[in-house]
């Protein structure tokens, strides 16, 4: 799916087909293995990259497409909550990043990868106009901010127009995961 950072099929389509080998595992416990996909988050690091572990594993979070899913995660959440309030946002499909700031400074920003190591991506990361290599004062000398880097589809759209222009090839594949920044 994300081999080499180029993925073959839709975010979509990947899901429906986990979803499917999460049912069959269920319904079929010996066919379940510790290397299955399903057991896994992320992709391998990308070799171009130093291999970061990670402080604290980094995972996923689980998806739905149906209304019934969903009404069975509010079932499993008011039996352990009672007021409780939920707050939807669109999904924004890039790349998991952390970004990790030591002595008020930006260090270090690592891709996901498999959720325990990731492909140390600081000078990459550091293009990133909105991100701060030195937040304001006030702020925590050493924490951890979790996200997802992401192109807008209005940047999307006029890097391909450019590239285009020039004869270049369409931009598909993440361009924080490029060997130059």
């Amino acid at each position: 799916y994300y081999i080499d950072a180029s993925p073959e099929i839709s975010d979509y389509d990947y899901d429906m087909l986990m979803k499917e080998l999460v049912e069959l595992e269920k319904q079929h416990p010996s066919l379940d293995s510790p290397g299955s996909p399903s057991k896994k988050v992320g992709g391998a690091p990308v070799e171009a990259f130093e291999t970061v572990a990670h402080t604290t594993p980094m995972l996923s979070l689980d998806n739905t497409y149906s209304d019934e899913d969903l009404g069975e995660f509010d079932k499993r959440i008011s039996k352990i909550v009672k007021d409780y309030t939920y707050i939807v946002e669109l999904k924004i499909d890039g790349v998991a990043v952390a970004c990790i700031y030591k002595n008020g400074f930006l260090e270090r920003g690592v891709t996901r990868g498999d959720g325990l190591k990731g492909d140390d991506i600081t000078e990459n990361i550091k293009t990133i106009k909105g991100l701060p290599l030195k937040p304001e004062k006030g702020i925590l000398k050493d924490f951890e901010v979790r996200g997802e880097v992401y192109l807008s589809k209005k940047s999307f759209e006029l890097i391909n127009k450019e590239k285009k222009s020039r004869g270049g090839r369409f931009l598909r594949t993440p361009e924080i995961r490029r060997q130059a920044p």
